[in-house]
């Protein structure tokens, strides 16, 4: 099970930290991700991790402004925003993935997923 939180509303440029409480035994045994989804469009990639904590990917469209880490001993994935940009309004959502040994971008790999947590950059 996953649990995301941290979201809110913030200023362009302003940064946010979300967080992800994963529970169960074996989550840490696999990569974890996050995506996003804006009103009338589809789940995207924003960034994935490998279960050991290498092997971090981001989509074009945060890398270097939005960092991924996890804390398997917390079991805890965590995504760092900075230089929020109101295109980056979304709900955003925690995932597994049951392919272990990467680190796959497209949401129909991943088989479960947390609630959501909203961000909302404002102009």
């Amino acid at each position: 099970q996953l649990q995301a939180s941290g979201g809110g509303l913030v200023p362009t440029g302003g940064s946010l930290r979300l967080s992800c409480a994963v529970s169960g035994r074996t989550f840490n045994s696999y990569p974890l991700g996050w995506f996003r989804q804006a009103p009338g469009t589809e789940r995207e990639f924003v960034a994935a991790i490998g279960r050991g904590g290498g092997n971090a990917i981001y989509a074009d469209s945060v890398k270097g402004r939005f960092t991924i880490s996890r804390d398997n001993a917390k079991s805890t994935v965590t995504l760092r925003m900075n230089s929020l940009k109101p295109e980056d309004t979304a709900t955003y959502y925690c995932a597994r993935t049951r392919i272990q040994y990467t680190t796959p971008t497209a949401p129909r790999l991943y088989d479960i997923w947390g609630q959501g947590t909203l961000v909302t950059v404002s102009s």
